[in-house]
């Protein structure tokens, strides 16, 4: 064969042979299984909030004042509406009028009822219950309350105050609330009108509202919070973490000069301060705030100051729709 026939005959052949695979190739893509076309991005989009209802129940209260005695005014089987542990309770001096003032529809007054007692460890008679088990049931019986309130009747606002102990529980659940950890969501949080506290054991002053007379100590859980659980049954937490939070503007307190329950000086010995303390409770600083003996501000005592200023927080609460 002449060469050039040779190379034809070569290039037909080679021709051949990559037609011969490109007839491969695309049998292959033919019978290849079609990929699904792709679908919604893996990542959802940040769900929004759920947005509040415009009407609620018609048994749910504009407001819910919840109150917590201080020590010894309360006892766990109490009536909370109508508490009667210890007609002598100072809170009940607010709590009796607003109910007087108010329809329960416009505000409903609940008292939370607790064990309410504080264990002297230096006194080897006290059998009362440690302070460390009737704050916990205190708190719990707090939060239930208004977690409760706040998941059936979701329009409904709150004015929140305690003494003494209650004062140390009511703080706690609003810095609780105030820092986004619950009872109510953080987007509620804007549903606490206030809330007031008497002789506060975790008192920092400038941490909220100090009301008339602002003494140089601090609550005696923040003077002893070095010593911790030095006691067993009574630990002295120290200061609330980040304070009141967002509702540090909306927290005032009132702490009577000498009252080493709320105002406290730093203190040395840890076991004599903690007997010190328990005693605390029956001193007449301490007892006396429903006087104007030790604490005052424009002529009216704590009680009735606190009285007040509850009143126009429900006078100027929103009227939610009822359905």
């Amino acid at each position: 064969m002449k060469r050039p026939l040779r190379k034809v005959a070569w290039f037909l052949g080679a021709l051949a042979v990559v037609a011969v695979i490109l007839v491969i190739v695309l049998i292959i893509q033919f019978l290849k299984p079609t990929p699904p076309p792709p679908g919604p991005p893996t990542t959802s989009p940040p769900s929004s909030s759920p947005q509040r209802p415009k009407a609620q129940s018609a048994d749910c209260p504009d407001v819910l004042v919840v109150s917590v005695p201080g020590t010894w005014e309360s006892k766990p089987n109490d009536d909370p509406y109508r508490p009667a542990a210890n007609p002598r309770s100072l809170m009940l001096r607010v709590t009796k009028v607003l109910q007087d003032r108010f329809p329960q529809a416009r505000a409903e007054v609940y008292t939370v009822p607790y064990l309410a007692q504080f264990r002297n460890p230096t006194v080897l008679t006290d059998r009362q219950r440690d302070y460390n088990d009737s704050r916990a049931q205190g708190k719990r019986r707090t939060v239930a309350e208004i977690r409760e309130t706040n998941e059936k009747c979701p329009l409904t606002t709150y004015v929140l105050m305690g003494f003494s102990q209650g004062a140390v529980i009511v703080g706690d659940i609003a810095s609780d609330i105030g820092n986004g950890r619950g009872p109510i969501a953080e987007r509620d949080q804007d549903l606490v009108l206030g809330v007031g506290l008497i002789a506060d054991g975790r008192r920092q002053a400038g941490g909220q509202h100090d009301v008339g007379p602002v003494p140089p100590g601090v609550g005696a859980e923040i003077a002893l919070g070095g010593f911790g659980s030095l006691v067993g049954g009574i630990t002295m937490t120290g200061a609330r973490p980040g304070g009141f939070g967002d509702l540090k503007d909306r927290t005032y307190t009132i702490c009577a000069p000498g009252d080493l329950i709320c105002d406290s000086p730093t203190a040395a010995n840890g076991l004599g301060a903690v007997g010190q303390l328990a005693g605390a409770v029956n001193n007449p600083v301490h007892a006396m705030y429903a006087t104007k003996r030790y604490w005052s501000i424009d002529g009216r005592s704590a009680t009735q100051w606190m009285l007040g200023w509850s009143s126009r927080l429900i006078e100027q609460a929103p009227h939610p729709k009822h359905s």
